[in-house]
């Protein structure tokens, strides 16, 4: 027990090496000083017995001691400053120093007494190191061995000493970097923790950090890789050529960024990952740290032979050792081969949709429609391209950010500056926005490049689709005759001045965007018709311009079919409930560990594996703000209308007109009538019955039951009871009156079977 007791004191006040050793230079500096006095008798009795001694012992040499003390105490109070290798030899440093103040101390007594050993000027140690060599090797050749002796412990000294500063004129930008993410010196693990700093003595990664700067001051920007095909700078407008009169709104409306992540201890981290994959047989060699707004990636290099599976399934056991979840393995990090483990930032960034705009990259970019997705892992921005896509979902669990994603697209493609190609007017850009949960949306009802009110239920949504299929062929006929493979070769044909005499001047067409806030509520009311009028869009509608913006809270295959993913390749995804919920709209597992707020997962034909994004954020008091300012500032712009024909399917198809009117229905099905006297002969009435009798499909069946329905033949459904038939009798009075004619001698006589007048009341 006493020896226990004895260790934890130890643990307890331990101090880590750095700063014994400083404090070991500190003490023989002030030996030294100390020493010197002596030499003056200002150190008292304690100095002059150690003077006595001393020269008695190394005999003038004593004189020097206070010398070699100095350079001993700088080389500890310099060595914090030393090489890479110095957290591998700072145990060894004392007995490197103490042998190089021995050796000059032989050499320095070995000189003095060689030249007169019985005067004894080397003291007794000088003495018995000099008699042997002038015996045998004569004055000079032990003078020389004497000489080399003080150049090696001088050598020695020099090494200590002169390192540190050669690193520095080598390498002083390096060496400014780790002062400001050096080890603190006394990191705190928890109270678990008995002795922190082992991790630091012994598993300490050697490798570079690369923290990003704060976003407000971006020395570098990397678009995602759709961007690879787009050009840097925009294009001239050519004198003649239309240059559209649309003034985007300034960027002084919207709010920069202020908030910078803090992802705290980023190198005990790194230690504590390397540590926990040792623990489970799994070398790896730490490599760069990326400090993102939301999380920080710490990446590394397995050693070769161990399978990525390995590491994938420690996801937990890291996540306990770094007391942070949920994190996220990307094993490997495409187009590198490195894993990447995203820990979540103690503090998080805010991302802003300004300073993305602001971006050279997005203002110089001759993309038609440049949207901003947010900031990677790494804190730089990324941005795409609709027409490249050509249409998008989004799902994500409620509150996770989806409509403020939607906001920002939306803002993203009215603040695109205008060239000869590309204009954020109405003229070349028009929205259709539908939003089931009626409280989105309504901020921008007075938008000039709405092609339609805000619609808000399911029948005006089907109608609008419908429209957009019209608008679809119509302009694929347009191409044609335009001989233009698609809308942005004709928009450019368009768009050429000094047209020939005689030529009619060409209206280039406007890019057409689709947003639906909530894709699930109508599905739930329209289902087939919906994913028809959309999977068809999906399909064809990529050359027109008309592209498709889909979300949705409720990721299930009830919603999101199987041809709706066929067709709409770009997907993405924020924080959802499960795990069967981020693979039925990423096909893999993922999106349940994000964080929520923004915290997203992108793929598309160009990234098939997702991308971890941080999405901008926009408020709802900046979108009145800009939506004011177009209303007021670009009131010529006004007079661009809504477009008469979709207003009025729109209005057709409105929640106060009936859905279905019989008159709609009378002489559309020729079968109406056969259905009608089988029902009224059977007196039953089922979709069953007539797709046995007539030989139809279910859907035509039931159609006919409905119309029968409405009619007044049939009765309404009640759960499992057979629905009753109603006019049987004015049906039996016309079949005898058509088939079997009553002579005026039958009439008077009557019946001779009575049993037969009641064969239909059998029945």
């Amino acid at each position: 027990m006493s020896r226990k007791k004895k260790k934890n004191k130890r643990i307890r006040f331990g101090l880590p090496t750095e700063v014994k050793q400083m404090i070991l230079g500190v003490v023989m500096i002030l030996t030294a000083i100390i020493i010197s006095l002596s030499f003056f008798n200002k150190a008292g009795k304690a100095g002059s017995y150690f003077l006595t001694g001393a020269r008695v012992l190394v005999g003038e040499t004593a004189f020097l001691i206070p010398f070699i003390l100095i350079l001993g105490g700088l080389v500890f109070l310099n060595s914090k400053k030393n090489s890479e290798d110095f957290l591998e030899r700072r145990r060894k440093i004392f007995w490197q120093v103490s042998l190089a103040c021995f050796i000059l101390l032989l050499g320095l007594t070995g000189i003095l007494g060689g030249f007169n050993p019985e005067i004894k000027r080397g003291g007794w140690l000088g003495y018995f190191l000099s008699w042997p060599l002038l015996k045998y090797f004569g004055f000079w050749a032990a003078q020389i061995i004497f000489l080399g002796l003080i150049i090696i412990g001088s050598l020695i000294f020099w090494y200590f000493l002169h390192e540190p500063k050669e690193k520095k004129d080598k390498e002083k930008e390096v060496e400014a970097e780790k002062e400001e993410t050096k080890f603190a010196s006394a990191p705190t693990y928890g109270a678990a923790e008995e002795k922190p700093s082992i991790i630091k003595r012994i598993f300490a990664p050697k490798f570079k950090i690369k923290e990003v700067p704060p976003f407000s001051k971006e020395p570098k920007i990397r678009e995602e890789s759709v961007m690879a095909e787009l050009k840097t700078e925009s294009k001239p407008a050519k004198p003649g050529s239309k240059v559209f009169s649309y003034q985007p709104p300034p960027i002084n409306l919207l709010e920069t960024e202020k908030e910078v992540p803090t992802s705290g201890d980023t190198r005990v981290n790194s230690a504590i990952i390397k540590k926990t994959l040792q623990n489970f047989n799994i070398e790896v060699t730490m490599s760069e740290i990326n400090i993102g707004p939301t999380v920080t990636q710490y990446t590394f290099k397995p050693a070769e032979g161990v399978k990525l599976s390995k590491i994938t399934g420690l996801s937990n056991d890291l996540a306990l050792a770094l007391a942070s979840h949920p994190i996220r393995i990307e094993a490997p990090i495409p187009g590198r081969s490195l894993v990447g483990i995203e820990v979540p930032n103690k503090g998080r960034a805010q991302v802003r949709l300004r300073n993305l705009i602001e971006n050279d990259n997005f203002q110089k970019s001759s993309a038609n429609l440049l949207f901003v997705l947010g900031r990677d892992v790494s804190g730089l921005p990324v941005y795409t391209d609709l027409t490249k896509m050509p249409h998008l979902l989004v799902a994500g669990a409620t509150g996770t950010g989806k409509t403020i994603f939607l906001n920002s697209l939306i803002l993203s493609l009215l603040y695109q500056p205008t060239t000869s190609v590309r204009s954020a007017g109405p003229e070349m850009l028009r929205f259709i926005l539908v939003d089931p949960k009626r409280v989105e949306f309504p901020v921008y009802r007075s938008l000039p490049h709405l092609l339609c009110p805000v619609i808000y239920n399911a029948n005006q949504t089907l109608g609008a689709l419908r429209w957009l299929t019209l608008e679809m062929e119509r302009r694929f006929d347009i191409l044609v005759k335009g001989k233009s493979r698609d809308i942005g070769s004709f928009n450019e044909k368009a768009l050429k001045s000094n047209l020939p005499a005689g030529r009619q001047n060409i209206e280039p067409l406007p890019y057409i965007i689709v947003i639906i806030d909530e894709l699930a509520d109508l599905m739930a009311a329209k289902g087939r018709e919906i994913e028809a009028a959309i999977v068809r869009l999906a399909q064809m509608s990529r050359a027109v311009g008309i592209h498709l913006i889909v979300a949705t809270q409720r990721p299930s295959v009830e919603v999101i079919t199987g041809l709706i993913k066929a067709n709409i390749t770009s997907r993405v995804t924020f924080q959802v409930a499960s795990q069967v919920d981020s693979r039925t709209v990423l096909d893999t597992a993922g999106a349940e560990k994000l964080l929520g707020r923004g915290d997203m997962l992108y793929i598309s034909a160009y990234t098939p594996k997702p991308k971890r994004i941080q999405a901008s954020y926009i408020s709802e008091k900046e979108i009145k703000k800009v939506i004011t300012y177009i209303t007021d500032k670009n009131a010529s712009e006004l007079e661009k209308e809504m477009d008469f024909d979709l207003v009025q399917e729109l209005e057709k198809n409105s929640e106060n007109s009936p859905v279905i009117q019989v008159s709609d229905y009378e002489g559309d099905d020729p079968l109406l009538e056969e259905a009608k006297k089988l029902v009224i002969e059977a007196n039953k009435a089922s979709a069953s019955y007539l797709q046995r009798r007539l030989r139809l499909g279910y859907a035509r069946a039931a159609r006919l039951i409905d119309i029968l329905e409405e009619k007044g033949i049939v009765g309404p459904a009640e759960g499992s009871k057979p629905r009753e038939v109603y006019g049987e009798r004015e049906a039996v009075q016309a079949v005898d009156t058509q088939a079997i004619p009553i002579s005026p001698k039958e009439e008077s006589e009557g019946p001779e079977k009575p049993e037969e007048t009641n064969q239909w009341e059998k029945v």
